[in-house]
């Protein structure tokens, strides 16, 4: 089963997911951060997008089912050859992935999302591309929501055919930048907005693209 055309979805029949990958890295971090995106999206975008999010695992079948899945996590990621295929399938198929590293992650996802695309090369994002540019305009790029390295937040992907199928924001904790005000006391009300918007502008992208 492929992924339908995403501009095809009729309102409230679909949701947004979280994968749940192996090699013990914490798949299930940032526990407020999807709800938070998809109220923001159905408030702001006009969607209707089932408030609870989904978890689907990375070799299942019912990964075609999301037009949106989201990852995160601090530490490993491994995919066999099995999850890559699936994944490959999905994404060629219409699906949209976003990576979030969270710190920690990005020795250990870069290896494996090669496995998923052997024959691309995974880029940096210019900041005139359109999914900088839906709703909400980020002329600079991704917004930096927590320090770890003093290095600049950067968004890398994976363009298939001309599409943006994968979207990796390195260095921005752009999921802590969702969850509930308060569970990290540093960010103002400004940046928790920031980050909404940018993850609003990945969700309209994937489902208009």
């Amino acid at each position: 089963m492929l992924v339908m055309p995403l501009l095809s979805l009729t309102p409230a029949s679909f949701q947004l997911a979280k994968l749940k990958y192996n090699g013990g890295g914490d798949w299930y971090a940032n526990k407020t951060s999807l709800p938070n995106l998809i109220k923001f999206c159905n408030q702001n975008l006009n969607t209707n997008i089932n408030t609870d999010e989904a978890i689907v695992d990375v070799g299942s079948n019912e990964l075609f089912n999301y037009p949106f899945i989201h990852m995160t996590g601090h530490g490993n990621v491994v995919f066999s050859v099995q999850e890559a295929d699936n994944l490959r399938k999905y994404l060629i198929g219409g699906g949209f992935l976003h990576i979030d590293d969270n710190y920690g992650m990005d020795k250990f996802i870069r290896p494996e999302m090669k496995k998923i695309f052997p024959e691309l090369q995974l880029v940096e994002i210019p900041f005139n591309h359109p999914v900088y540019h839906q709703k909400y305009n980020f002329n600079n790029g991704l917004p930096k929501v927590h320090e770890h390295e003093g290095k600049s937040a950067q968004g890398f992907g994976y363009i298939y055919e001309g599409r943006l199928v994968l979207f990796y924001s390195f260095e921005c904790d752009l999921g802590n930048g969702w969850e509930d005000q308060g569970i990290y006391p540093e960010d103002s009300p400004e940046m928790h907005q920031k980050a909404l918007q940018m993850g609003a502008n990945l969700v309209e992208y994937a489902l208009s693209h």
